[in-house]
């Protein structure tokens, strides 16, 4: 078991606990989080995100996530792509004013308890949607908690969206965000630091901190040379890492939004931050270890294995 050591904290693969101080990250890590009975209302999380033509990440993704965890998917869709497991070939953006309106439609009549984002696409996109969560009360400073995907490199490191987007992303959308969570060569691109190691991991987080979320996840699934996958949360107090063991597949695609995803389900049943990003690498590690191939390409992460949990391990709140 880890213990607290100057500012740091350890969550190991098969641990329950998230410090020295056994605060429990509880069976949810596991098996799923509650699940109210047939007939109740599930919770609600909105996904802000563009769609997947190829089904393995974006809206489908999150979808797919949220649904095998019980929760109730709404979504405001920011772009469509002509995608397929060997990438994108095109994408046409969907209206500032309709992505906004989506969100306020289902935030004024269904309700959501917590948000994400991934694929916002334009700093038009990004600028309503940081207008419209304000007004819906989404937002670290509000009741509903917001995930902060930072969609914005391809699988090949490639930056995605234009500076004038990314400028926007930094100083508008992340001073919004709960907790960001980006990949490496997002914080490359976002911050201009490299990751190689540990230290830098440090001063990646503390920069991604310095742009306002209330939280920084740097995710270390891309340091190939290691064989886990460290992960790194910081709230400008202490870290906390994160650490699996990496799962050999090359069919990884989705696994961004299957992870932002989960940690929005977890927030919007109420659970703190740590345990959330805790409950979420687990998830998504799962989905790692099931995924399948698809295509010519890179297959998506599955979250599917769910299915073969036994009705006897659910948990019903």
């Amino acid at each position: 078991m880890g213990t607290v050591n100057a500012g740091r904290r350890t969550v190991d693969e098969n641990r329950r606990t998230v410090d020295g101080n056994q605060r429990t990250v509880d069976e949810q890590a596991f098996v799923g989080l509650p699940i109210g009975p047939p007939g109740s209302v599930p919770t609600r999380v909105l996904t802000i995100a563009g769609s997947d033509s190829g089904g393995g990440a974006g809206i489908q993704a999150d979808m797919r996530t949220f649904a095998l965890l019980g929760v109730h998917g709404c979504v405001a869709v920011t772009a469509v792509t002509v995608q397929n497991s060997l990438g994108v070939t095109g994408f046409e953006e969907i209206t500032p004013q309709t992505v906004a309106a989506q969100i306020d439609s289902v935030v004024g009549d269904i309700g959501v308890a917590a948000a994400k984002t991934g694929m916002l696409a334009s700093a038009p996109i990004i600028e309503a949607i940081v207008e419209q969560c304000g007004r819906s009360g989404i937002g670290r400073d509000s009741s509903v908690p917001l995930v902060v995907d930072p969609v914005c490199a391809s699988m090949h490191g490639n930056q995605l969206l234009a500076d004038s987007a990314l400028d926007t992303l930094r100083h508008n959308l992340f001073p919004l965000a709960t907790v960001v969570t980006p990949n490496l060569d997002e914080v490359r691109l976002i911050t201009g630091i490299e990751v190689t190691d540990a230290a830098s991991q440090r001063d990646a987080a503390r920069a991604l901190l310095d742009l306002g979320p209330r939280w920084a996840l740097v995710k270390g699934g891309h340091l190939r040379a290691s064989d886990q996958s460290p992960d790194l949360l910081y709230d400008g107090e202490e870290f906390i890492e994160l650490s699996h063991e990496r799962i050999d597949t090359p069919h990884d695609h989705g696994a961004g939004d299957t992870l932002a995803a989960a940690i929005a389900c977890a927030l919007a049943h109420g659970l703190p931050v740590p345990e959330s990003v805790a409950f979420a690498k687990s998830w998504v590690t799962r989905c790692l270890a099931a995924a399948y191939p698809l295509g010519a390409g890179h297959g998506p992460v599955n979250p599917l294995w769910r299915l073969g949990v036994r009705s006897e391990d659910q948990r019903p709140s």
